[in-house]
């Protein structure tokens, strides 16, 4: 099990609490950054599309010919809206091709109650909830340029727990979540057999250090790859620019991290 505190350099006090074993963020280089640069530039599509039982996803691709990983992206508890389809869009210039689901199936949270009402509605009807998504994968795995034997699912808040579930009802070939609900049962955990990223903050309340170490503690008693970042000073939602508790610096670490886990899992 790889369970870090991510540390940027205004939080190197903290170390002397830290009962984990550390590793500082990655720093941006220069071949990063001209990597970044790179990407930026690459061509991409994007459309609505209609699978299974008339659901509904937002999909982003490379327009270069090539076959590329699928992703599976699972939005937060505000549904499908211009920062979810934004943040499709860049994995896809990262070469992915990348569903994100509307399990809303079209609504999106204006205010916090509407957001609670339609993820309400979806917790309560999770039979749907993993027919849509596993039907995502099953698109994926169907459209040319894809790899089939090449998925993962990711996703924040609301999403990043619905990236859990689907991992425990799939099969999947890596799997992200960042700061969702969790499951800790081994006998469930057991099906997976791929690995695992989890991005959390230290200060969320919603999803407390305590419920991540433990997540992690019980992949490693399985041998299932796992790299859990805790990252100090932040809470619940920390990589949502739109969250007056937004952390541009952590954001920008915790994505090179993901980019990098998705690389090294699903391309060649």
């Amino acid at each position: 099990m790889k369970i870090i505190i991510a540390l940027l350099l205004s939080s190197l006090l903290l170390l002397a609490a830290c009962q984990q074993p550390l590793e500082q963020p990655q720093q941006i280089d220069e071949n990063q950054k001209t990597a970044a640069q790179v990407s930026d530039a690459v061509g991409i599509e994007t459309r609505m599309v209609t699978y299974g039982n008339d659901f509904q996803g937002f999909l982003a691709n490379p327009t270069a010919q090539g076959t590329y990983p699928g992703i599976v992206l699972i939005h937060e508890w505000w549904g499908l809206n211009d920062y979810i389809k934004g943040e499709a869009e860049r994995l896809a210039k990262s070469g992915y091709v990348v569903l994100a689901v509307d399990l809303y199936d079209g609504k999106v949270g204006q205010n916090a109650d509407e957001a609670r009402q339609y993820s309400g509605k979806v917790r309560n009807d999770t039979t749907r909830s993993i027919a849509h998504m596993k039907n995502a994968v099953s698109y994926l795995k169907e459209q040319n340029g894809v790899n089939a034997d090449k998925i993962a699912s990711m996703g924040w808040c609301f999403g990043g727990g619905m990236s859990m579930q689907l991992a425990l009802q799939d099969e999947l070939q890596a799997t992200v979540i960042y700061y969702g609900n969790l499951e800790t049962d081994k006998e469930k955990l057991s099906h997976i057999t791929w690995p695992i990223l989890g991005i959390f903050g230290e200060e969320d309340t919603a999803i407390p250090v305590t419920s991540a170490r433990k997540f992690g503690a019980a992949l490693d008693d399985l041998g299932i790859e796992n790299e859990i970042y805790i990252y100090p000073a932040v809470g619940h939602a920390f990589a949502n620019p739109s969250n007056p508790g937004h952390d541009i610096n952590k954001t920008a670490d915790a994505w090179l991290k993901t980019v990098a886990f998705l690389d090294e899992h699903l391309k060649d």
